[in-house]
């Protein structure tokens, strides 16, 4: 299971697939109006039209918040999806803006599946977080290669700071149903740039560090985190 790791909670089992793992207001004139005829009007009202239309666009294409993360692997742009996923996107930015995850480390490394970090520190202490949030897995995004989704516990609503991304499509890992066997993990953005990064952070030798396993040997950190 990719979970919050605490050390009577962590489990092995990367052998089995049944380890699974937020316009313009221009106000006219009485005088403006008065001197404007009919079709300077109507090409006017057709231009804030589209003023309007181009400001919602971008306004859409602003909404997804974009993350830069630094780490000791190199540096990756984390786009995410505050459509699909808006509390656990909410929920990753606050954690960003708070500078929760400068200096934390990629505790759990798995070729071929996923590396897991956001938190514990280099001595695999855990960091105080903040409250649970609910699980949105049932958003329609899939755990393909590159995207970032939430870790959590057994409990399928456990989920905090703690993050892992894909290194390759994890179809077992998605929603299938609202059961606790099929609720799966919430995706809720995607590493657009750097994706170089999470193969480096992939090769590193790794090995047990108390009761937990997977931990790479030399610790992987993460420098800074901060929203563009």
């Amino acid at each position: 299971m990719i979970q919050n790791i605490r050390p009577n909670q962590f489990l092995i089992a990367i052998f089995s697939f049944f380890f699974l793992i937020t316009g313009c207001n221009a106000t006219e004139t009485k005088e403006a109006k008065e001197v404007v005829t009919k079709p300077v009007a109507e090409k006017l009202a057709a231009a804030k039209t589209e003023q309007l239309t181009d400001t919602k666009d971008s306004g859409d294409k602003m909404s997804n918040p974009i993350i830069k993360m630094e780490t000791s692997k190199g540096t990756m742009m984390i786009e995410l999806d505050a459509e699909k996923a808006p509390k656990s996107a909410a929920n990753f930015v606050e954690y960003v803006k708070d500078g929760f995850y400068d200096g934390l480390i990629f505790h759990r490394v798995i070729p071929n599946f996923m590396v897991q970090g956001g938190g514990m520190n280099p001595d695999m202490s855990e960091k105080p977080n903040k409250m649970p949030i609910q699980n949105e897995a049932n958003n329609g995004l899939k755990n393909d290669r590159g995207t970032l989704a939430m870790a959590r516990t057994n409990d399928p609503h456990s989920a905090t700071s703690q993050f892992f991304i894909n290194l390759k499509d994890n179809d077992f890992l998605n929603h299938t149903s609202e059961s606790p066997a099929g609720w799966g993990y919430a995706v809720f953005g995607k590493v657009t740039d750097g994706l170089e990064t999470i193969d480096e952070i992939a090769k590193v030798q790794t090995g047990n560090k108390g009761h937990h396993g997977d931990v790479p040997v030399e610790p992987i950190t993460i420098i800074k985190a901060t929203v563009e």
